[in-house]
């Protein structure tokens, strides 16, 4: 029997034309955050604004609503860092932050209704478990959708100095959210391991650093102009000015260090409720003229900043992280961290930074006295850190992370 031929007979009809793919609508998640720039203040948030440039570019849609406090003054917001900002009430401090979720998000839905309505959310990231993560977990059960959230400090449970009955009710409550959560995101290896050994049951959990900008935090090139001029024996510190941010360690420091070098000056940037007592320290020491408080100053000026000091150091003893040691460290600049926070995870001692014990006044004034003393070691030290952020920290390596787990969250 002969066989029937597969080829199309130069008489039949030609055979219609395949239909065209349709791509699937890009992934559009949700952004629920209490920190983000706005005209008022243009760098508060600006870990979380960031990367989302460069999360747009992975294919990833991006919608953004920003949350403060009803009876804190209006946000305006900042025409390079779009957001929706939304208000809601809550009774002050910590006191309030167990019931502040379902307030928010009674504020929120008709907020994200229409968004939904628009354009179809696949999933929420919240940053903080309360009260952000606590109104991202009822949104995702009314609209059916998966919700991450990112821990972005030691306080996993939101406790903080609390105790007795309060503190029982913010770490059930963070506990809730986490359970309920497709993905915690955590800050750093120590974050995660805080997150699991207080959580009663296993949680679902990455790692994504924090990322940098590598052109807007670079070192200085050869012929490169900078608006003021290189600080040969400057100490940098920025943060905010509250006491764990060890801000008073290094004026005592620069105190035990001025004999020896009489052109030492520390710039503080930064501000906060510690200023005025960290101002009468440095007059009760006789340094007033050798501390500097710059206030708070934008991105491009702290960057500017980093390129002309001689070393950055923030002693805290409550960071998650700390973008500010990236930053630095992108600039090529030593940087001067403590042990026991999430930047023990980016820095090797003596190799690419240097690292101290919490509130060691005595390791401190070591440390800068050695790095201050050699050019040659701070040059050493400072370009394996920026090439420590080239390896895997820049905004486009957490990027990358996050747009995996929106993903995968998200089928």
């Amino acid at each position: 029997m002969a066989m029937e031929s597969n080829s199309v007979h130069p008489t039949c009809e030609p055979a219609a034309p395949a239909p065209a793919k349709i791509s699937p609508a890009p992934l559009h998640v949700l952004t629920l955050t209490p920190f983000f720039p706005s005209r008022d203040n243009d760098v508060n948030g600006c870990f979380i604004k960031e990367p989302l440039d460069f999360v747009i570019q992975q294919g990833v849609a991006s919608s953004v609503i920003a949350v403060s406090l009803l009876h804190h003054r209006r946000r305006r917001p900042h025409p390079a860092a779009p957001a929706t900002w939304v208000r809601y009430p809550q009774l002050p401090g910590y006191l309030g932050l167990p019931g502040a979720g379902p307030l928010l998000y009674a504020r929120l839905l008709p907020v994200v209704s229409r968004l939904h309505r628009e354009r179809p959310i696949s999933l929420i990231h919240a940053h903080a478990a309360l009260p952000c993560g606590h109104a991202a977990a009822r949104l995702a059960r009314r609209f059916q959708i998966p919700f991450l959230v990112t821990v972005h400090g030691l306080d996993v449970f939101t406790t903080g100095s609390l105790a007795g009955v309060r503190a029982k009710l913010l770490r059930q409550t963070s506990t809730a959210v986490y359970q309920a959560a497709r993905t915690v995101v955590c800050i750093s290896a120590k974050v995660r391991q805080i997150l699991h050994d207080g959580m009663p049951l296993g949680v679902r959990s990455a790692v994504v650093y924090n990322g940098v900008d590598p052109e807007l935090f670079s070192p200085i090139v050869a012929g490169q102009t900078l608006p003021g001029e290189l600080l040969p024996g400057e100490i940098l510190v920025v943060g905010n000015l509250i006491p764990t941010k060890g801000q008073e360690l290094v004026i005592r420091a620069t105190h035990r260090l001025a004999p020896a070098f009489p052109q030492l000056q520390c710039r503080i940037i930064g501000e906060g409720p510690d200023r005025s007592r960290l101002q009468a320290l440095a007059r009760e020491l006789g340094i007033s003229q050798r501390i500097r408080f710059a206030g708070r100053q934008s991105r491009a000026a702290v960057a500017d900043a980093m390129r002309r000091c001689s070393v950055f150091v923030l002693p805290s003893r409550n960071e998650g992280l700390g973008c500010v040691y990236l930053e630095a460290m992108a600039c090529a600049k030593p940087v001067v961290a403590c042990r026991g926070q999430g930047i023990e995870e980016v820095i090797q001692q003596e190799k690419n930074g240097w690292l101290i014990s919490p509130d060691a006044l005595d390791e401190l004034v070591q440390a800068l006295s050695t790095l201050l003393r050699s050019s040659d070691v701070c040059s050493r030290l400072g370009l394996a850190a920026r090439q420590t952020v080239l390896s895997g920290l820049t905004l486009s390596h957490q990027a990358q992370k996050l747009a995996s787990i929106y993903r995968e969250a998200s089928d």
